[in-house]
């Protein structure tokens, strides 16, 4: 059933090996390519982190960005950045959580551009640091409403649209959490692996539209929603005895990066740029034969149940 293609060229030698290693969050693609040229892609929580970074490499290779923020000057600022850059995007104010801001957001690329292809819906609850015991009905309200049920509704609200397009895809934001989940940001970790359940309901549903369903479920990576991440682990580590003072200038970075390669297989924190890459590829047609899959983006976490 499989077989083995050989290469018409000769193996590459490690030095060319080592370069292009180095250099893997500035692929070709990322330089120009148009891999994603005419194509539409609305976005949630796209202004910073690593929404902006896959907005940024969308743009880059030619898809027509519509990205979106709870903020207008997040927005504002946004496209500021990335017209700076000779990109060209556009953008509105949508809290995901929002009927009516996701009815707006998939308007505006209707009206701008006269369809939608791709979705990448990222707008997540912060964790909520609290004893899983503790938590109470609107911890978990909050954390399932905004990150699973707008999930869903908002590829209700644009799946119609890419099937009029004769297909599209889709990519959600989970988190290795999702696999592995820590006590401490309970109803995140389950909103996470709810998500996960939810591409596998979701693939086959749309794979009759030529629509596909993937996630990424990126690790620790270094953005602002991540801070909060990064001190709560020095808590837990204050805990064992060694306290804030103890630790080096930098112990919210690598006091972190070694509690967790003990514990979870963690070997450092990611960037944003190292999601985008992933993030084009699943919803591009070179992934055409890939849908119902969450991908982890995690530095060695270990996330599989």
């Amino acid at each position: 059933m499989f077989s083995l293609i050989k290469s018409k060229g000769t193996l590459w030698p490690s030095t060319l090996t080592s370069l292009c290693c180095s250099s893997r969050r500035s692929s070709r693609a990322a330089e120009g390519s148009a891999m994603h040229a005419g194509k539409v892609a609305v976005m949630t929580a796209s202004t910073k982190g690593i929404g902006l970074a896959v907005a940024r490499r969308l743009a880059q290779q030619g898809a027509h960005v519509v990205l979106s923020s709870r903020e207008q000057e997040n927005v504002n600022a946004a496209i500021k950045q990335l017209a700076a850059e000779n990109l060209t995007v556009t953008g509105t104010v949508c809290d995901a959580g929002k009927k009516e801001d996701r009815k707006s957001l998939v308007q505006l690329a209707l009206d701008k551009y006269g369809g939608i292809d791709y979705l990448f819906s990222s707008a997540s609850m912060e964790p909520l640091s609290k004893d899983i015991l503790a938590t109470t009905e609107e911890d978990w309200d909050a954390n399932l409403n905004l990150n699973l049920k707008a999930m869903f509704f908002l590829v209700q609200e644009t799946f119609p649209h890419m099937q009029k397009r004769g297909g599209g895809s889709i990519v959600l934001n989970s988190s290795v959490l999702g696999f592995a989940g820590i006590t401490n940001v309970g109803p995140y970790s389950v909103s996470k692996t709810a998500v996960n359940g939810l591409i596998k309901v979701l693939a086959p549903a749309l794979d009759p539209m030529n629509i596909r369903v993937n996630a990424l479920a990126p690790g620790l990576i270094r953005t602002a929603f991540s801070t909060k991440g990064l001190e709560d682990v020095a808590v837990m580590l204050k805990s064992t005895g060694q306290s804030k003072s103890d630790l080096p200038e930098n112990w919210h970075e690598e006091a972190l990066t070694g509690y967790l390669k003990s514990i979870f297989g963690f070997s450092r924190v990611g960037e944003p740029e190292e999601c985008a890459g992933l993030v084009s590829f699943l919803l591009s047609s070179d992934a055409s034969y890939i849908t119902g899959e969450i991908i982890v983006v995690g530095g060695g976490y270990k996330s599989r149940i």
